[in-house]
């Protein structure tokens, strides 16, 4: 996941909070979704149900790369990146880099201590769950994927050391592929072309390789795509994408992807099939309030993308998404050393690892992040947001 620049225009970063305030409800899911409630308390709970989507979210994230970087460029004269390649590179690496390093760092010191403790006190480590997030055991392959972004080469290592972090990698390879495949195609064929060419390059090798380049989550090319799509589609001035905003009933479309979301999975569909539509229910949101936005029309959903306390969270989603998972794993197997049932554990969890998750990620942020924003990025501040 990533935080987005902003446009140089002053206009267009007044108007464009729904998406911090979308990035930090996504976000703070996130963190719910991966302290497991299900796992404790039963998946036919509602409660259990109702975070139980994770990898909506990670969609949601991609769809909103895509969106934010075609913004600048579908507004532009030109249709190119503004300022050139080599200074879109180094604002993405300045912007994603840091933090994600000192992400990186915090955990294997963190590992480094629970191993200590291992050795010296004797301290048991015990799985929480099946898919633990946070894994202090790992191997040097694991730690050189990770340094080069490329640990979602292999099924070995996607998910070692810190597991959300393989969404990061993967959005940073697509980073090059934006300016280098997807624009030109766009600019030489138009948005429709891009969209049906990126999802047969996308989605084709995963479904013919299944098992060596899964990992690799190549589908999501076709989810940023989605983004682009849904940004042309909202700030365009072409006749045709204009007809398309303003006649399409955006919002129908979001609930009816959404219902098909909720009814199926994984275990239906086809892994690529399922991230696809959460990814048109984000690209048709996006659609719907920017349009919303345009016309100064407030809908229910737009009210709460831009309430204060989500634009608030939104500034330090990054940090949040990239800090949690260390958080929630060392507390939950604190809490394993007390004889408590199931459904006290995980509600001692969640009462003291959500908040906990958020100081600690909001410190993160001042630390690691903040001091490579932008100069306007900076000015952002959390408080400012909820005064």
């Amino acid at each position: 996941m990533e935080v987005p620049e902003s446009s140089k225009s002053g206009e267009q970063r007044l108007r464009l909070h729904y998406l911090d305030g979308l990035r930090g409800l996504v976000s703070l899911y996130v963190v719910i979704y991966h302290i497991d409630i299900d796992e404790y308390i039963g998946e036919d709970n509602i409660i259990g149900k109702i975070f139980d989507y994770g990898d909506f979210a990670v969609a949601i994230f991609i769809v909103l790369s895509g969106y934010v970087l075609m913004l600048p460029v579908t507004r532009s004269q030109s249709g190119y990146l503004s300022e050139g390649l080599w200074n879109y590179i180094q604002r993405r690496a300045r912007r994603i880099l840091p933090p994600y390093y000192a992400a990186l760092i915090f955990s294997i010191l963190v590992a480094a201590i629970i191993l200590g403790l291992i050795k010296i006190f004797n301290f048991q480590w015990h799985k929480l769950a099946e898919d633990e997030i946070f894994k202090p055991f790992f191997s040097p392959i694991d730690l050189i994927t990770h340094l080069l972004l490329i640990q979602n080469f292999t099924s070995d290592t996607v998910e070692s050391i810190d597991a959300p972090m393989w969404s990061i990698a993967v959005e940073w390879q697509i980073y090059f592929i934006f300016p280098l495949l997807l624009l030109p195609i766009w600019r030489r064929f138009g948005l429709f072309s891009t969209v049906i060419a990126t999802f047969l390059i996308s989605s084709i090798p995963f479904y013919l390789w299944n098992t060596l380049i899964g990992p690799v989550h190549t589908w999501f090319i076709g989810l940023f795509a989605l983004g682009m799509t849904a940004a042309d589609i909202g700030f365009s001035q072409k006749p045709k994408l204009l007809a398309i905003r303003k006649s399409f009933p955006w919002s129908l479309f979001a609930i009816i992807f959404f219902i098909i979301a909720l009814i199926t999975n994984k275990q239906i569909l086809e892994t690529w099939i399922y991230d696809y539509i959460c990814g048109l229910t984000a690209a048709c949101v996006l659609i719907y309030c920017t349009k919303c936005v345009n016309e100064g029309k407030k809908s229910l959903i737009l009210q709460l993308f831009e309430a204060p306390w989500a634009i608030a969270l939104g500034a330090f989603s990054y940090s949040l998404y990239l800090t949690h998972a260390v958080i929630i794993t060392v507390l939950g197997h604190f809490l394993l050393n007390f004889q408590m049932s199931p459904v006290k554990f995980i509600s001692i969890l969640c009462v003291v690892a959500l908040p906990l998750s958020l100081v600690i990620a909001y410190l993160f942020y001042l630390i690691f992040e903040k001091p490579f924003l932008s100069n306007f990025l900076k000015k952002r501040k959390v408080k400012d947001a909820v005064n």
